[in-house]
């Protein structure tokens, strides 16, 4: 039996991915346990999927705070009472500082193919028109090691996708999530388990991540 990967999460709105993290550990197809979710807005819907899961979910608004060295200062106190092996950004939408003690232990999960479409001012929605108006052919997921720079840091996992002729960026966006929802789960099974570290994955273990219904 695998071993069981301790997550923290840190989100910023819907909590798409914590929920799928959320029902592949309760059907078996992801070794997890999600420890606690933070979010850093009151609203953030993420927040109540994780209540509802009975996980501890705990609000760090951005607002509050007068600059990102404070509020990352409120960040590490709030993971602080907790145990985990690894950090997963996810839709988060303010920088994490490492400041060392988490140096190869989080990932960010972006919604293109890194290095293209990303870095400050490339999230959600705008991260998809961009992707349109360049008229590239394919856009996908991304998840890779963070760094203290915006979407930076080794590349663990991408899964890819087509974009079509007729797509716009709310089906784009929802065409994307669907690699999403088996890159994110194996990057993290990957680096908790210890198989990767801090580097690329494999070619073996780049395989079956597009997908497009």
């Amino acid at each position: 039996m695998a071993p069981r990967v301790r997550l923290a999460v840190l989100l910023s709105g819907s909590g798409t991915t914590l929920q799928n993290f959320i029902d592949r550990i309760a059907t078996g197809r992801l070794a997890a346990e999600i420890v606690v979710v933070i979010g850093s807005r009151n609203q953030a819907h993420g927040l109540a999927r994780a209540r509802a899961a009975g996980i501890p979910a705990v609000a760090v608004p951005r607002q509050q705070f007068t600059d990102i060295d404070r509020f990352n200062d409120a960040l590490h106190a709030a993971l602080a009472p907790y145990e985990f092996d690894l950090i997963v950004l996810a839709g988060f939408l303010s920088p994490f500082q490492l400041r060392q003690r988490y140096a190869g232990r989080v990932l960010n999960i972006h919604p293109a193919l890194i290095p293209a479409f990303c870095g400050k001012g490339f999230y959600g929605e705008k991260v998809h028109r961009a992707v349109i108006d360049a008229g590239v052919k394919v856009t996908g997921c991304t998840v890779h090691f963070a760094d203290n720079d915006y979407d930076h840091g080794p590349i663990i996992l991408q899964g890819s996708v087509p974009v079509l002729d007729d797509d716009t960026p709310e089906t784009l966006g929802s065409a994307g999530a669907r690699p999403g929802e088996r890159v994110v789960p194996r990057s993290g099974a990957f680096v908790g388990r210890g198989e990767i570290a801090d580097r690329r994955a494999t070619r073996a273990d780049q395989m079956n991540c597009g997908l497009r219904i």
